[in-house]
């Protein structure tokens, strides 16, 4: 199609999880209770790291920042979903779109590399405890989140600059909760197929290689941990690797799963895979942390005793 001769659109109208409206005050319901829960349990762990003295370790100072990556990751898609639940008309502007495929792309591709250097953290903890303080001096640490920022924020843009350069000139009507990339390419009036190869191959960059990263500082914890002759060492540093472990299977397996597949229609399973990574997986992360970590309990617990007030 000559691009001087199409009408871009302005808006797009997203389709959200159901079309009954019986069920709209529902779900408002519910993920406003995800969001906000979400929203104080990252901020707990932010608070116990910045007011607990004994987390000023390179492995809670990446749990800080996976925190806050958190909390902007649902901020970015969520409040707008809420509004769309009780509006008769679920739009959102052509640059709102923009804005919001850009950040929740910074958001999803710097989590991908922090959790790989989590994952590098802990296995210098496990295989190199002696030289441990060494390796992850604070020096390293900031390099490592600000490259992580660093790939989130370039990925982002390649995504989001091949992405709205394409003609949009109908329909469009977003099969998703959100603005994301996938069903958004879908609604081009253009040859798409670059575009596609694009994002497949920079997923991969960005996903696959991270996740390649973790298997590679897992295999060597595991072996670790297999040799040593203490139980109870061995629970400790399983119980340690555990909750990262955990975290990555859900994250990465949805989002592989949207990713990296072929080309396809949007259904309504890509919807609910896309709740998976996007709400329910920063849901999660605090609890998974918390719950299984005595250092976190112990420091939320000195954090409410300091902010309670006296009777």
């Amino acid at each position: 199609m000559d691009r001087r001769n199409y009408t871009r659109v302005s808006e797009f109208i997203l389709t959200g999880l159901s079309d009954v409206p019986e069920f709209q005050i529902l779900i408002f319901i519910v993920f406003l209770i995800i969001y906000i829960t979400t929203l104080l349990g990252n901020l707990s762990i932010i608070f116990a790291y910045m007011l607990s003295t004994n987390l000023h370790t390179p492995m809670y100072f990446f749990l800080a920042h996976f925190s806050l990556l958190d909390i902007c990751y649902i901020s970015v898609n969520v409040p707008k979903m809420l509004a769309n639940f009780l509006a008769e008309h679920k739009t959102i502007s052509f640059y709102g779109c923009v804005v919001q495929v850009y950040t929740f792309g910074v958001c999803g591709g710097t989590e991908c590399y922090v959790l790989a250097t989590m994952a590098y953290d802990r296995y210098n903890a496990i295989c190199h405890p002696l030289l441990y303080s060494v390796i992850m001096k604070r020096s390293v640490c900031l390099k490592l989140i600000v490259g992580s920022y660093l790939v989130g924020s370039t990925n982002s843009l390649i995504h989001t600059v091949i992405t709205f350069t394409l003609p949009f000139c109908g329909p469009n009507t977003i099969n998703h909760i959100f603005c994301d990339i996938p069903p958004i390419v879908q609604l081009a009036c253009a040859d798409t197929r670059i575009n596609q190869i694009v994002i497949f191959v920079t997923s991969v960059c960005v996903v696959v290689v991270s996740f390649i990263l973790i298997v590679i500082s897992y295999t060597y914890i595991i072996a670790a941990i297999i040799s040593l002759y203490s139980t109870s060492g061995r629970r400790k540093a399983f119980s340690t690797c555990t909750s990262h472990f955990t975290v990555v299977t859900i994250f990465y397996g949805s989002v592989m799963f949207m990713y990296l597949k072929p080309e396809s229609k949007a259904s309504n399973l890509d919807r609910l895979v896309a709740v998976m990574y996007a709400v329910i997986a920063p849901l999660l992360n605090p609890f998974i942390y918390s719950l299984r970590n005595n250092d976190v309990k112990r420091a939320l617990i000195k954090v409410y005793n300091k902010l309670k007030l006296p009777k």
